[in-house]
């Protein structure tokens, strides 16, 4: 397969996945109870990296690549996007599902997970759009 292909594959399905979190998974989380939240957090943690970590490894391999590769602003651009990304991801969200594992997390914890997330569903979303518009599709 081709690498721009697989690059595609890559961005669609992060902006999918971000899109289904920000408008369904995060936004359920207010309805659990504290007990319930903190259960089923653990093993929608776990499911959902089986899907994220591949996504998210493959999409900074590939952008490296590119960018290693074919240099451009559409290269560079990208690279820096999901390195901001992965960043982004480490320093507020892994905290915020630290504080749900550990059970101290508040309702202002839940909403600032959706509220911040709003900005890496426009990256990805960004970022799908221009590899679509760079790929002619």
């Amino acid at each position: 397969m081709e690498v721009e292909k697989l690059r595609l594959l890559f961005d669609f399905g992060l902006a999918i996945l971000i899109w289904m979190v920000q408008r369904i998974v995060y936004p359920s989380f207010l309805y659990y109870s504290k007990t319930e939240l903190v259960h089923w957090h653990h093993r929608y943690s776990v499911r959902i990296a089986c899907i994220v970590i591949p996504l998210m490894l493959g999409q900074l391999i590939i952008t490296g690549w590119q960018v290693y590769k074919l240099p451009s602003l559409y290269t560079v651009a990208s690279f820096s996007a999901v390195l901001f990304l992965w960043g982004f991801t480490f320093s507020h969200f892994a905290p915020l599902h630290g504080k749900i594992s550990a059970k101290k997390h508040t309702n202002v914890t839940l909403q600032n997970l959706v509220m911040r997330n709003w900005v890496r569903t426009a990256i990805w979303s960004l970022l799908c759009m221009y590899t679509l518009i760079e790929s002619g599709l």
